[in-house]
């Protein structure tokens, strides 16, 4: 097992800001509101009446409550199903429709269960966020929920009373009450939400963004109404890595922040993430990048089994690079004080 230090060592191996980028996984969001965005409490609060009754009891025989393991079973029956019990055609179908169901149930289950209004959030926790946040000059998150954008608009608080981040949206006229994704000046784009967002919708011809400031109603009111209407947010919810992927490659947004993604040098942080099977793609983009030093967060006991397959995981890049050296270091996350 590597030596684990401090979030502050790590930075100190990492002095310069303008050379550090972070990577932002689930653990993020679970330390602000691990009562909400765990799996554990997502599969309490989701609403399985969509899909067929034998879906929800998957879970219960995977002995798991992780919607995208259930799902790639799912789909891995499907297919043994279509050749053991070729005379139920529509035994396969009901499996490939709950998997895909699943999906949206996710969804939905984060929407209605989210904190309603940014002030659910101690304004003490913001500027442990923000001071966090400070400290990088790009962010790549892969969190769907609103609380990165919650914090970054706390520009009224101390001691970081504006951060430089730049998520790329404008507004298409004075009229609008929304804003849409300029592609245009992508370049200048230092927030990427990687997998998508609740408030990031893609209506057509247009990545719009919804904000509170234009309609003076709550992002997650809004959300939710969209919902309701059979609206739903740019989501990457897919339960394998070559699925996640193939959605990202078909979206000019999702496709610049992996583009954007793969083409960063220097010094990478990663806070949060699993480095689960399902998200290796985001591995083929490290192994592909430029980072020079990697410095990845465990979360607990540094040789739990979830910590042991994240230092298995993270070292197994190494073998991906090329000429690109990378140097890979552990810190332990709680010292990083992400929500105070």
């Amino acid at each position: 097992m590597p030596d684990v230090i401090s979030f502050e060592e790590a930075l100190e191996l990492s002095p310069d800001p303008d050379r550090r980028k972070v990577l932002l996984g689930n653990g993020f969001s679970r330390a602000c509101k691990n009562d909400i965005f765990s799996y554990e409490a997502l599969y309490k609060q989701a609403d399985f009446r969509a899909l067929s009754p034998d879906a929800h009891a998957s879970f219960d025989a995977l002995a798991t409550t992780d919607f995208e393991i259930v799902a790639k079973a799912l789909r891995q029956t499907a297919r043994l199903v279509s050749i053991y019990v070729k005379d139920r055609p529509e035994l396969a179908e009901t499996l490939l429709k709950d998997a895909a169901c699943l999906r949206d149930v996710l969804v939905d289950t984060i929407a209605k269960n989210h904190p309603s209004r940014p002030q659910d959030i101690p304004k003490d926790r913001y500027e442990a966020c923000r001071k966090f946040l400070d400290n990088f000059e790009c962010v790549y998150t892969l969190n769907y929920d609103l609380l990165l954008y919650w914090a970054l608009m706390q520009d009224d608080l101390a001691p970081f009373e504006v951060l430089r981040f730049e998520d790329g949206f404008r507004k298409p006229g004075p009229e609008a009450d929304y804003v849409i994704w300029d592609s245009g000046n992508s370049h200048t784009q230092t927030i990427h939400y990687m997998h998508g967002a609740l408030h990031i919708f893609d209506a057509g011809a247009e990545l719009q963004k919804y904000t509170w400031c234009n309609t003076d109603i709550a992002l997650i009111d809004q959300v939710k109404s969209a919902l309701d209407n059979n609206a739903f947010p740019l989501f990457v919810a897919e339960d394998t890595h070559n699925a996640k992927m193939d959605r990202i490659m078909h979206s000019a947004y999702l496709g610049r922040s992996k583009s954007s993604f793969e083409k960063i040098g220097k010094d990478l942080f990663v806070y949060g993430f699993a480095f689960g099977e399902s998200d290796d793609h985001i591995l083929q983009l490290i192994g592909k990048n430029k980072v020079k030093q990697m410095f990845v967060s465990l979360y607990g006991d540094p040789v739990s089994p979830a910590n042991k397959m994240i230092v298995q995981r993270s070292e197994s890049v190494k073998g991906r690079r090329g000429v690109h050296k990378l140097d890979i270091k552990y810190y332990q996350a709680e010292t990083a004080n992400v929500w105070g």
